[in-house]
């Protein structure tokens, strides 16, 4: 099995005002990817990028910690 695919990934929400947003992050090489969620609209999916400070940002930010089930959810348009 690839060193890849041993990553345990994290995941976080933030309900916004009318948005969710949820983020996926790999805490090794700091890779992502973030869902916008906007009620009558299609959900916006985008690969991101995050430096060390990502989780000190997501804190202050007000993201609380997601079950990577939620995540998947929504990125396959589930729920």
């Amino acid at each position: 099995m690839a060193k890849t695919q041993n990553i345990v990934h994290q995941y976080f929400k933030k309900n916004h005002d009318d948005l969710l947003i949820l983020v996926k992050v790999n805490p090794i090489h700091y890779t992502g990817t973030e869902i916008t969620i906007e009620p009558g609209q299609q959900p916006q999916v985008r690969d991101l990028q995050f430096d060390e400070g990502i989780f000190e940002d997501l804190k202050a930010d007000a993201f609380e910690v997601c079950s990577p089930l939620e995540f998947n959810l929504y990125l396959s348009g589930l729920a």
